[in-house]
């Protein structure tokens, strides 16, 4: 086989987030893999991001900000793990039949999680990469404020951080405000972010604020598509 010195070609799982665009700027900047697809888990139902309730309109708005397409992972309202699971193999198996072997992750320190996607990447012979695994949550926000990533919160836990924190930008005065209890990151699930411009970003992805609802135990501020 010929020596090639181009990057090699992975996946990035994609929330919408700040964590995974931040993850996506550290790939870029050293310059070893090129993202080819973005994997990002769907509701079907919703026809939103799971988790992070964002539309399907602004998901697909990133994608075209940043040049990389949507690979959806499509499951249903409340999928369980097998479902999930199975759903989550045939997208991985797709990637294999494009020459991908390898798909980064945004994770900073939760152990479990990292062993979970090893162990389930490893049973298909495929492996991840953690970008910014290992960081300090601190450290780490403030990088990726500093770095010039827009991004609001869109989803809270309301046991773990005050309901007056939905629709913020995330921002050092942000950061600073947050409980003593409640990761810079989010990484416990206490927020998670939309993330709409940066230096990843060819144009800021537009968009409006709606109602707030919780559902789940969650509190989702609906982010419109401008």
């Amino acid at each position: 086989m010929p020596y090639s010195n181009e990057p090699e070609p992975i996946a990035l799982s994609w929330s919408g987030g700040k964590d995974s665009s931040y993850a996506l700027y550290r790939i870029i900047k050293e310059g070893r893999y090129k993202v080819a697809f973005l994997i990002t888990t769907i509701t079907k139902d919703f026809n939103r991001i799971s988790m992070h309730g964002i539309r399907r309109e602004l998901l697909n708005m990133q994608a075209d900000s940043l040049g990389i397409p949507i690979l959806p992972v499509e499951i249903s309202y409340k999928a369980g793990n097998a479902e999930y699971e199975s759903k989550m193999k045939e997208v991985l198996e797709s990637l294999q039949s494009k020459g991908i072997n390898r798909v980064a992750f945004g994770d900073i320190y939760l152990e479990d999680i990292r062993k979970y996607r090893e162990e389930k990447m490893s049973q298909i012979g495929m492996s991840c990469i953690f970008p910014i695994w290992g960081c300090d949550p601190l450290k780490l926000a403030g990088e990726i404020v500093n770095a010039g990533f827009k991004a609001t919160i869109c989803t809270l836990d309301p046991s773990k951080l005050s309901r007056d924190f939905i629709g913020k930008e995330y921002n050092m005065e942000l950061i600073q405000s947050l409980p003593p209890s409640v990761d810079p990151c989010g990484e416990r699930g206490e927020f998670h972010t939309f993330a709409y411009g940066g230096p990843i970003y060819r144009k800021p992805v537009r968009f409006r604020t709606g109602e707030t609802v919780e559902r789940d135990s969650f509190l989702f501020i609906d982010l419109i598509p401008a």
